[in-house]
Parts: structure tokens; C-alpha cells; sequence
């Protein structure tokens, strides 16, 4: 057997159905994940879960591989191993990271009474929980392009998130600063760079954001939220991973008000049709 199979099979088995948020269910013959589940983290078939780990598959994808290592919460060294041991170079210091590291795993977790999300240094979401899917739409449905906060904001508008004029800027200028910073931390990003290029070519606004050369940073905001039972006002936080730039969002709401009242209505009500 393959050291990637070895490792990937071993990484399996030492995760939790309840580490990911997934029932354990009765008569399991392992306390690790099931293929199946694994592949369902990962988005790619179970079928292919199987090849890989019998050694039938090879060669799988940058994009296979960080979402198996997300999958399976490895560290950063695991990770760098899993891409060798598939003969594929370690992510690049000077290419965005994907990777979500055991600890902001942790944090999206404990984070489950409010919608959090996880977005790379140029706004691909990455990771979300199950409250977040049910107040925005489930990710897993969008095209690439779609998963990115800069690309819809740009092209198709706020979507269901409610601005006032003032916030409605910023935010524009915010999201085209940290692709401006995105391009020069991470020259060698392919995705970075196609994504300005076009947006560039294709979004007026983007243009010009893009000219005006602003440098800014994300504030803390209140924004209104038009969801299935309701518009919900609720405080956006914007933290940043040293190291990776990876960007946590966390919507929350004072505890005892009608938006934390409505957030725990939609947890109940709205969650039924996600499937994470």
C-alpha cells in the first residue's frame, strides 16, 4: 500500500462523526469516519474515496487534496505530507492558503448558535457551519466563481444582505483593498490574479474601487439580513488568521433581543433542507 493511502486511510479512521458535526448513528464498526462521510466532507464521490485509498487513483488534484485535508482537520505538516505523498508539491507560501487549521476548526464549532463562515484571502468561502448555510443559501450549489464574496458583490449585488449607503461603499472598498493586498502577498496565485483580471474587465464598480487604489480594512458592522423567517439585524466581525489570512466571519445577535430570537427560529426551521 501507497504512504498516501496508508496516511489517508490512518487520518480517517482517528476522526469522530462527531468531531464534523455528523451523527455516529448505531452498528459502526469503527470510530472513525465511513468512506461515505468523507467523501461528503471532501465533495468528491465515494467511489473515489475508495480508489484512493486502495491505490487505483492517482494523482489527485491540489483542489482533492486540500479539501481531504480540511476534511480530516490535519495540521499544516500533515497536510504538506498528504500533498507529497501524493506527489504533488506542498502548498506555496506565496499561493493563498486553503487550508483550515485544527484550532479555526475548533472555533467555527463552538461558534454554532450563530452563522460563521471561513473565506480565504481573496474571499472564497471555504468553511461554513450549518446556520450559515440556512441564512445565505448552501455554498455546495454555487459554481466556483459564485463561492466568492468579491465575485457576487460585484456582479449580481448584496443579495440578501441590506447596506445603508455608507456601509454599502466601504464595503466595496474593503473587498477591493484585500484583493489588492491578496495580488501582492501571493503573486504566484493563479486564482488571485485571473479573478482581478476579470473582474476588472467585466464590473464597473470593481474598476473603479480598483483605480481609486484605497487601502482599508474590514470594521465591525450591522447589517440586515433578509432570511426565510425574516429580516434579522445582526453585528458582522471580520477576524483575521495570522499566518494565512484566512478570514473568519461571524454574524451574532445581543442574546435575549428578536434577532437572537429569530436566529433561533431559523436553527430550528430553516436548517431542515441543509444537509452538511
Amino acid at each position: 500500500m501507497s504512504e498516501f493511502a496508508t496516511v489517508l486511510r490512518a487520518w480517517r479512521d482517528r476522526v469522530t462523526p462527531e468531531q464534523v458535526g455528523m451523527p455516529a448513528g448505531a452498528g459502526r464498526r469503527t470510530s472513525g469516519l465511513r468512506r461515505e462521510e468523507l467523501a461528503a466532507l471532501a465533495g468528491v464521490s465515494v467511489d473515489y474515496i475508495v480508489r484512493l485509498e486502495q491505490g487505483r487513483a492517482v494523482n489527485p488534484s491540489s483542489q482533492t487534496l486540500a479539501a481531504l485535508a480540511r476534511a480530516l482537520r490535519l495540521s499544516d505538516e500533515e497536510r504538506d505530507h498528504l500533498f507529497r505523498a501524493a506527489g504533488a508539491a506542498a502548498p506555496s507560501a506565496r499561493v493563498a492558503s486553503t487550508h483550515v487549521s485544527p484550532g479555526v476548526q475548533r472555533m467555527v464549532d463552538r461558534l454554532g448558535n450563530f452563522p460563521v463562515s471561513v473565506h480565504t484571502a481573496a474571499w472564497d468561502i471555504i468553511l461554513w457551519n450549518r446556520l450559515w448555510a440556512a441564512l445565505f443559501g448552501d455554498p455546495t450549489k454555487l459554481a466556483r466563481d459564485e463561492r466568492n464574496v468579491a465575485w457576487r458583490y460585484f456582479m449580481h449585488g448584496p443579495g440578501n444582505v441590506e447596506f445603508d449607503d455608507h456601509h454599502h461603499a466601504a464595503f466595496a472598498d474593503d473587498l477591493t483593498a484585500d484583493l489588492r493586498r491578496a495580488g501582492v502577498l501571493y503573486p504566484e496565485d493563479p486564482r488571485i490574479a485571473g479573478l482581478i483580471r476579470r473582474l476588472r474587465r467585466e464590473s464597473t464598480a470593481f474598476e473603479q474601487a480598483w483605480r481609486a487604489t484605497s487601502i482599508a480594512s474590514h470594521a465591525s458592522s450591522r447589517k440586515t439580513v433578509h432570511s426565510a423567517v425574516g429580516s434579522i439585524e445582526l453585528d458582522c466581525d471580520v477576524l483575521t488568521i495570522p499566518g494565512s489570512d484566512l478570514r473568519i466571519v461571524a454574524y451574532t445577535a445581543p442574546q435575549g433581543s428578536e434577532a437572537a430570537s429569530m436566529l433561533d427560529l431559523l436553527r430550528v426551521t430553516g436548517m431542515q433542507q441543509i444537509s452538511l
